[in-house]
């Protein structure tokens, strides 16, 4: 039986590079995978695209409210590949994990695990909830630590108010930081003097 998997990250972690490497190494084998993503995500419109600059047009781009399964050609169909599944609706991504059983096709979602407050996305908590693997995507910070926050700045200034959604380069830009750095420079927190 095939497995839905999560792959997560902070921002600039490689994710949709790696989403188009699975896509390279299974059609270098002749066998056929899909792209997903959701149309919320403006990046690109009606690509995916990577930091590294490549890119690939998208299959199937999934507005809020559609169902996964009616827009699936499953003749031949060995992968299915979801970009910033964060974006997905808690229905889509549950229906996409029922795919992966009834129609024993791997899902592999990629995407941000939290938003720039560091709380769960809406879409992330059922991939969470549901993936039968899950595996963190790394980068660093700028002080060299392990970045596991998103922190958005807009117009010069990290912020800590907003909506959940605001597409990177867009709306906003985004920093991956570490723990210390995303409360020094976010939640702007110091150590209390004794």
């Amino acid at each position: 039986m095939a497995k839905m998997y999560f792959r997560y990250g902070a921002m600039n972690c490689g994710k949709t590079t790696s989403l188009l490497q699975v896509a390279h190494n299974y059609e270098e084998k002749g066998l056929n995978v899909i792209i997903i993503k959701s149309k919320l995500d403006l990046k690109g419109d009606d690509k995916v695209v990577s930091r590294l600059g490549i890119q690939r047009k998208v299959d199937i781009l999934l507005k809020p409210g559609e169902k996964v399964i009616n827009k699936i050609n499953f003749k031949n169909l060995k992968c299915i590949l979801v970009d910033e599944v964060q974006f997905m609706t808690p229905p889509q991504v549950k229906e996409l994990w029922i795919i992966s059983k009834l129609y024993d096709i791997p899902v592999i979602c990629y995407g941000l695990k939290t938003t720039f407050k560091g709380e769960l996305f809406t879409g992330s908590k059922p991939v969470i909830e549901l993936a039968d693997e899950i595996e963190e995507l790394t980068t660093i910070c700028s002080c060299g630590k392990k970045a596991k926050f998103n922190a958005r700045i807009v117009n010069g200034e990290y912020v800590y108010e907003g909506d959940e959604v605001a597409i990177d380069g867009i709306d906003a830009i985004y920093e991956p930081l570490c723990g210390e750095c995303y409360i020094k420079k976010v939640l702007k927190l110091k150590k209390l003097k004794k």
